[in-house]
């Protein structure tokens, strides 16, 4: 408990009556006897904190020694700011102003030794008027802040929670939305890709087959009415180089042979084991070998058109029999596929 040093006593001025232990003291009267006081302004070194019990100290002159009065005076001190005035005309009577945790600790040795003896406690300020009810009313009123509190709390944090649950849930649905899209986006490109890629490969096909169509106008077949026999590769030891060099198309002797494309009649005669053979050289240096014809009707030198009649099929030469053997020589000398060239011009074959 916190303790202050007891107040001095006022000054005796000499000449007053000295008190007289059977008078009675009235407060707010006036007494000839007493007085003039002098002002005492309390100070940190008057008023610092010391072990024991406090009391308020007598002052001569017949300050009475009532608890009671004493209390009401020491409350009436403390609100006013420390200092109690006497409203009478009198010089104001300095008054200590120890702690005050009860109304016990600023009576006097009598009032202590009242209380002692009657076993009266000194009851705190705080509780001084405050009932049993009250008192549980205030610990109930109490206890349902405390509830109110953790209760706010609790929904705070749970708030909390579902903001955070419901910010995550958030968050992934845009991310799955954004990855969605992202595919969708990569799925929209490798389609387009693919549509670009299919137009692209079908415009070439058109493209193609409009070259096809016209090259068609250009070149033709060397023979009608015919049947594809020995193919370009192929081994045998009929042939001197042990394999087939060109195209054999076995028809009827005495059927037409055409020039294939225009050109010039280069070669036109007998060849061995070719038979009659004429060549047709085109105009871009490709040369086109007929053999076993069973006749010529063009001469070297001559220049041709795509369809004109150059001779007729026949047996000639190194045969089994009736047939147009077609060799397709490229302007380097070296020799090709007569099917395959023939197809590439846009001929059905």
């Amino acid at each position: 408990m916190a303790s202050n040093r007891p107040a001095p006593e006022a000054p005796f001025v000499p000449g007053q009556r000295p008190a007289d232990p059977a008078d009675t003291f009235v407060y707010g009267g006036e007494r000839t006897d007493e007085g003039p006081w002098e002002e005492w302004n309390p100070t940190a070194e008057s008023i610092r904190p010391v072990r024991g019990r406090h009391r308020v100290a007598k002052q001569r002159g017949g300050l009475a020694r009532s608890s009671t009065v004493l209390g009401v005076g020491v409350i009436a001190a403390v609100g006013a700011g420390g200092m109690a005035t006497a409203q009478t005309g009198k010089p104001p009577v300095s008054i200590s102003m120890p702690d005050l945790p009860n109304v016990g600790s600023l009576i006097s040795d009598d009032t202590d030794t009242e209380a002692e003896a009657t076993g009266i406690a000194a009851a705190p300020l705080s509780g001084i008027g405050v009932t049993a009810v009250e008192t549980e009313q205030g610990t109930a009123d109490a206890g349902e802040a405390l509830r109110a509190r953790i209760m706010a709390q609790a929904e705070q944090q749970q708030d909390q929670a579902e903001s955070k649950a419901a910010a995550e849930a958030l968050a992934a649905a845009e991310k799955e939305a954004a990855e969605a899209a992202v595919k969708a986006e990569k799925e929209a490109e490798a389609k387009a890709a693919a549509e670009k890629k299919k137009a692209e490969e079908e415009a070439r096909k058109k493209a193609e087959a409009e070259r096809l169509a016209e090259l068609a106008k250009q070149y033709t077949l060397p023979t009608s009415s015919y049947t594809l026999t020995s193919q370009f590769g192929q081994a045998g030891s009929m042939w001197s180089s042990g394999y087939h060099t060109g195209l054999d198309f076995a028809a009827p002797t005495g059927t037409l042979i055409k020039a294939v494309h225009s050109g010039t009649i280069t070669e036109a005669g007998w060849g061995g084991a070719y038979g009659y053979k004429t060549v047709l050289t085109l105009d871009d240096g490709t040369e086109i070998l007929y053999a076993h014809q069973s006749s010529i009707n063009v001469s070297v030198g001559q220049k041709v058109s795509t369809g004109d009649v150059i001779g007729r099929v026949g047996a000639t030469g190194n045969v089994t029999g009736p047939h147009l053997h077609l060799e397709v020589k490229t302007p380097g000398g070296g020799g090709v596929d007569p099917l395959a060239w023939l197809r590439d011009k846009g001929l059905s074959v």
